[in-house]
């Protein structure tokens, strides 16, 4: 088998990750989308690793050797992701990338921070906290 067989179905593999992890907003489908470009790389990683043992005399695997490496990292990186994505859903309610994001910095709901809302407009968090209270 060619080299350019496996090499254009990890590019495919690895653009198809890239475009979940720009489109998506679902953090669970982000962790997954990273984890089909971690795939396309241990495959190209496989595929090189065969083409470069038919050329050379030595054959170290050291391609296929990296690979479990980049798989052990890969799962060490889903199991903590994944832990961290469900602890934000329990505080917080959401998965939602952009809600998440919203909110770590500071902004509430636009209808709250709108010309229309009934909070002042200086003040902190803490203060606009006490006055709903």
């Amino acid at each position: 088998m060619h080299l350019a067989y496996p090499a254009v179905l990890s590019a495919l593999l690895f653009c198809t990750g890239l475009y979940g992890v720009l489109a998506r907003r679902n953090a669970i489908l982000i962790l997954m989308s990273v984890e089909l470009m971690l795939n396309a790389v241990n495959l190209n990683l496989v595929a090189f690793d065969v083409w470069l043992s038919r050329t050379a005399e030595e054959t170290l695997h050291s391609g296929q050797a990296l690979t479990l490496f980049t798989i052990a990292i890969a799962a060490a990186e889903i199991g903590i992701g994944l832990a961290i994505v469900l602890a934000v859903h329990r505080n917080r309610g959401t998965a939602d990338i952009d809600r998440l994001r919203d909110t770590a910095e500071g902004h509430e709901s636009p209808a709250a921070d709108g010309p229309d809302s009934d909070t002042p407009a200086t003040g902190t968090a803490a203060e606009k906290a006490e006055a709903t209270a």
